[in-house]
């Protein structure tokens, strides 16, 4: 059987996301990004493609590493101004019916307490359809911007939201037996409070000794969104992802990434397939070759070099401002994303190492991963070998101008894609979850998260606890 290829979009709630300089283009919408009517139209060309979902990506700081200032952010707007994309949800769920939403917060600047409950929320009303993009932060400006001095140190913040993990874990999973709801009109009980459990977490950041605030959603637990490609993200991605997004400039650089993740997939007590792995991608494609060579020519000129490397900057930890065009990247300890600058130190499939020069260049469309550019048989060519040679599971869509870019994928790629065996003819039925995996809507018994469930082996809710709370004694 053809492998499936899987494809997701990525998107931001502002205007420049990976593409700085492009939403001057004509052709370009995404200053149109504060309408629901925008988000709408695009959930319905994604629905219409069958893509598995919307990606939204997300800040609560600005990109100031370069020149040491917010200024050229600001001017380029690049993910400035940048609006919350979980207030969205509601409105793109409502006119589509399958199209999954992926939802990218912080763990270090929201209690986990109010942010589960949300996170429930938004998968009742969606019928099951939230995934949650677990970010631990990069941009120092916003740590300073809530009260901190500076980020936590690289592998602290991902020990941090280990434990922001294990307090939601236990709230989804643990609080709400299935059948504590009764709806029972007869006898007056709308559900058991003994089937309602106090989670009595106390830990090194948290004490949440109460019970979740939401019913059972359709799939308790959204489905586990994570970036990080750093030795440590990649641990706490083995332990929590369900669905993995990298970026690698090269087929060589993706390989060996999605071969380490697999791996650690395996010693984590998972399948080395348990996560779905998408790689970086903008996609520039028309009817024809010469037709789709145009295009990118077009947009190139819309590009800018110093929006991109605003966004380089920022990512990597590294203010290139202050770095000779020709200079190369280098060997780079960093405390934003050290998986960045690993790739771009690494030497490109010519040979030639990279140079700051470079990566403005290539950041100037598409940020970190690469652009394909042809017809939709081309393209859908491409997706296949890279698949095939990389043992990636599929991609992650940037666009070059939206929602144009999304649109010309679902018009000229995927019916190539279709008649390869290669793309579903329709949606699976049922969550986001059983969309991905076809094995139900909860998590696997191998998931870190099934082990807090009622009763599961991590589960350290004690009944003791709740009879406490309600006699006023804080545990």
């Amino acid at each position: 059987m053809t492998r499936q290829i899987h494809l997701n979009a990525f998107d931001m709630n502002c205007v420049a996301h990976q593409s700085p300089g492009l939403w001057r283009h004509p052709d370009d919408r995404s200053w149109d990004y504060n309408t629901l009517d925008y988000w709408v139209h695009l959930a319905q060309v994604l629905e219409r493609g069958r893509f598995d979902g919307l990606f939204i990506a997300d800040v609560l700081g600005t990109y100031d590493v370069y020149a040491g200032t917010d200024e050229a952010a600001i001017r380029q707007g690049a993910q400035i101004p940048v609006n919350d994309p979980l207030l969205l949800v509601s409105a793109m769920a409502h006119a589509t019916e399958h199209l999954g939403f992926g939802i990218t917060t912080g763990t270090g600047f929201e209690h986990p307490y109010p942010f589960a409950r949300r996170l429930s929320t938004l998968d009742h009303l969606t019928r099951g359809r939230i995934g949650w993009n677990v970010v631990t932060g990069y941009l120092p400006s916003a740590a300073r911007n809530l009260g901190d001095d500076g980020l936590l140190d690289h592998d602290q913040r991902y020990d941090h939201a280990d434990e922001y993990l294990t307090v939601l874990y236990k709230l989804w999973e643990g609080s709400w037996e299935d059948d504590a709801v009764l709806r029972d009109r007869a006898a007056g009980i709308f559900a058991d409070p003994a089937k309602v459990h106090h989670i009595g977490h106390h830990g090194e950041h948290f004490r949440v000794p109460g019970i979740h605030l939401s019913e059972p959603s359709p799939q308790r637990t959204p489905v586990i969104y994570q970036a990080g490609a750093s030795p440590r993200g990649r641990r706490f991605a083995a332990q929590n992802a369900e669905a993995v997004f990298v970026a690698a400039p090269t087929k060589t650089i993706l390989r060996e990434l999605v071969g380490k993740i697999r791996e650690e997939l395996v010693a984590a007590g998972r399948g080395p397939y348990d996560a779905k792995i998408y790689t970086l991608v903008t996609v520039i494609t028309a009817s024809t070759p010469e037709a789709a060579r145009e295009k990118a020519a077009e947009y190139q000129r819309y590009a800018s070099d110093e929006g991109a490397l605003v966004f380089m900057s920022g990512w990597m930890g590294i203010d290139l401002s202050h770095y000779d065009l020709a200079a190369p990247i280098g060997d780079v300890e960093s405390n934003a994303i050290r998986s960045a600058v690993s790739a771009f130190a690494q030497a490109s499939e010519s040979g030639k190492p990279w140079s700051v020069g470079d990566l403005a260049e290539w950041g100037g469309i598409g940020g970190m991963g690469p652009v394909f550019i042809g017809s939709g048989d081309e393209i859908a060519q491409t997706f296949a070998d890279w698949v095939d040679e990389t043992d990636v599971d599929g991609f992650n869509i940037a666009y070059a101008v939206t929602p144009g870019s999304f649109e010309d994928i679902v018009d000229h790629v995927l019916p190539s894609l279709v008649r390869r065996g290669a793309y579903p003819s329709e949606y699976r039925p049922g969550t986001l979850r059983h969309k991905l995996f076809g094995n139900g809507d909860r998590l696997p018994g191998a998931h870190r998260g099934a082990g807090f469930r009622v009763g599961g082996p991590s589960s350290t809710i004690d009944d003791s606890v709740r009879a406490s709370v309600l006699a006023g004694v804080t545990p």
